[in-house]
């Protein structure tokens, strides 16, 4: 039986790893449970699976979660600091899926306990990477990435050495407005940009798979995690979102990882690493797929993949403010105050204004977090203005 925890639990990617261990009956015991504020899916999950423990980051919430799980066994509470505790809590398998900075101190305290934590949650690794790696090396943590993108490519690895990789190739659905032009996507609407073809993601990501500001989070996040330089990280369009990334070996060969568009297919393959587990997909049917295509980015219609680039190659705090400056950004569009191209603008705005020294510890990171983000408010109320 392995004991897992799912911080972040009633999100997209919480509610994909609650299915597939329910569905895995005893071999899984849950032993904790987080959300920020759905009281309702979190004691619904809670009373499914019979966690030890559920914890609301939202305090102002606890009152409310502890009437819903009166009678039951599981301990309740609430607050960002009960959030690190139950990262804590002595899981075998940690699925940090907290969206945003909010996730990191709660990731580097599933880290510090040891044993497989799962990043599903790009910000840790963006912002807060070579802290997150020094933290698994000091505990001996081991560190899985579930997002399908480098899931792929941990697939594809298989162990394989470092000096015989010449390229990692991260693939990109290239999202809703893969075909539209500049001034097309000027008039992007909210509702358009949440609709990804292929995905069922939440707001924030899916917004990101628009401007395509995901892949350039995900190229900093392979930087991180695969033993490769920048320049052996290539993005290519790859519209049916089968092939979910590629490795590319010295001596020409390249292994590709496919399977169906759903996130319980990753999350599977971490959850029960390093052995296979079933999932409810069905069988790729080939003949109906009947071809792949693939096409480079577009620079100019996807600035973002650029400053996600020039962020990870200037090193220091530029990746943590590139994520900030996002996050306040798509919060913007998502509210219907600035537009869809304006996303990238501000981000660029705010990497030219702001550059602070490089972070040396967490309170350093989420200092430089902070900062990035009152400036890139500031910049929207003008925009708005």
């Amino acid at each position: 039986m392995k004991r897992v925890s799912i911080l972040g639990a009633t999100g997209s990617i919480g509610t994909s790893t609650l299915d597939l261990v329910e569905r895995g009956g005893d071999a899984f015991r849950v032993v904790a449970l987080t959300a920020n504020c759905d009281v309702e899916g979190l004691a619904a999950a809670a009373r499914r699976t019979r966690a030890e423990l559920a914890v609301v980051a939202d305090e102002r919430c606890l009152p409310a979660l502890r009437d819903a799980l009166s009678g039951t066994a599981t301990r309740v509470a609430g607050g960002a600091a009960a959030v690190c505790e139950a990262a804590r809590a002595g899981a075998d398998w940690t699925m940090s899926a907290i969206v945003g900075c909010a996730g990191l101190n709660p990731t580097l305290a599933a880290i510090e306990g040891g044993g497989t934590v799962v990043i599903a949650n790009k910000e840790p690794l963006v912002s807060a990477g070579e802290l997150i790696l020094a933290a698994a090396r000091c505990s001996g943590a081991t560190i899985l990435p579930a997002d399908s993108e480098h899931n792929a490519i941990f697939q594809c690895m298989a162990g394989d050495r470092p000096a015989g990789i010449r390229r990692l190739i991260l693939t990109a659905s290239g999202g809703p407005f893969r075909d539209w032009s500049l001034a097309r996507m000027a008039s992007v609407t909210r509702e358009q940009a949440v609709a990804h073809p292929n995905w069922s993601m939440g707001a924030k990501i899916s917004v990101d798979s628009a401007t395509m500001m995901n892949k350039g989070l995900e190229l900093i996040e392979a930087a991180r995690l695969f033993p490769v330089d920048e320049s052996a990280i290539d993005i290519v369009v790859h519209p049916q979102s089968v092939i979910h990334s590629m490795v590319e070996y010295v001596d020409g060969s390249v292994l590709a990882q496919l399977g169906p568009s759903d996130m319980r297919v990753p999350i599977a393959h971490t959850l029960a690493w390093p052995e296979r587990m079933p999932t409810p997909m069905a069988p790729l049917d080939f003949v109906r797929l009947g071809r792949f295509d693939f096409e480079a980015p577009d620079p100019e219609r996807f600035p973002a993949l650029r400053l996600a680039r020039e962020a990870l190659r200037a090193g220091g705090a530029r990746p943590a403010i590139l994520n900030a400056a996002n996050e306040v950004a798509v919060a913007a569009f998502l509210e219907r105050r600035c537009g869809f191209l304006e996303i990238a603008a501000i981000v660029e705005d705010i990497l030219a204004y702001y550059d602070p020294p490089a972070p040396q510890d967490v309170a350093a990171v989420l200092a430089v977090d902070g900062e990035a983000r009152a400036i890139a408010a500031e910049r929207v109320r003008d925009r708005v203005a």
